[in-house]
């Protein structure tokens, strides 16, 4: 998440730089300002809205595009290079847990743990 408002901070500096130092500045320079608005929307959409939510039996990644699944249609949990692939007859979510804070991780491997489901 901070890695957003890095970069969205890093492209509003290079703008000011770009616009400051010239005398005519080119139509490709607002091109940064555009860049820079799309991280620093990015970091505050995801400041407002937790990368994953459990709630009421669904379990949704909080994206613009996100998906979700109903808890009790999951058939298959897969633990693959660090991330949780849950999988039902139709759907597959991937949730990536290297972007989960260690306590939320925690909360979500119990909930996890509680559907009887395959594990591989």
């Amino acid at each position: 998440m901070n890695i957003n408002l890095i970069f969205g901070l890093i492209w509003l500096v290079w703008f000011f730089i770009g616009i400051l130092t010239k005398d005519e500045p080119n139509w490709t320079d607002y091109g940064w300002i555009v860049i820079s608005a799309m991280y620093l929307i990015g970091y505050f959409y995801q400041r407002q809205n937790k990368y994953l939510t459990i709630e009421n039996g669904i379990i949704k990644i909080n994206s613009p595009f996100g998906k979700k699944l109903n808890l009790t249609e999951i058939k298959r949990i897969k633990k693959f290079a660090g991330d949780y692939i849950l999988k039902t007859d139709k759907k597959e979510l991937t949730i990536n847990t290297q972007i989960i804070d260690p306590n939320s991780l925690a909360e979500l491997n119990a909930e996890l743990e509680k559907l009887n489901v395959e594990w591989s």
